[in-house]
């Protein structure tokens, strides 16, 4: 069998056995994401695989949105043998543009999946406004 040594992966796992912070909340760790426009909103996906949506805490506070989430430790009975899932703690923070508009944001979970939807705000839609002439014509132009 084939196994390939990450000294710097060891030299963690022997000092979460040492130091005991094996499933705390001492390291928060990241979680992976994709993100992209679709037509007028912002979709953010979240890998959170194993984790209860109970645990998941989502704040807006201005511009920048938190999403913290959290995965159990083992059970500590058990003589564990492979530990590389993260554990305790996750948290992620986005800094959102002033075109978004962060009162309407909906949050779905399913299959593992933290799915975000932030529509663009309708200040920064693109508007036609009228011009007022002279003669009581009026015409629409682009903004």
């Amino acid at each position: 069998m084939l196994v390939r040594t990450d000294p710097f992966r060891e030299l963690d796992r022997l000092s979460q056995q040492v130091f005991g912070t094996m499933g705390t909340v001492a390291r928060p760790s990241g979680m992976p994401i994709d993100a992209w426009r679709e037509g007028e909103e912002f979709v953010a996906e979240f890998d959170l695989p194993g984790v209860d949506p109970a645990t998941v805490d989502l704040d807006v506070e201005r511009n920048v949105l938190t999403v913290r989430a959290e995965r159990p430790a083992l059970n500590s009975d058990r003589e564990v043998l492979v530990a590389e899932r993260p554990r305790g703690v996750f948290s992620r923070q986005l800094i959102l543009g002033d075109n978004l508009d962060t009162e309407k944001i909906t949050a779905s979970y399913h299959a593992g999946v933290l799915a975000l939807r932030i529509p663009v705000a309708e200040k920064a839609k693109p508007r036609k406004i009228a011009i007022e002439t002279s003669s009581d014509d009026r015409q629409a132009i682009n903004a």
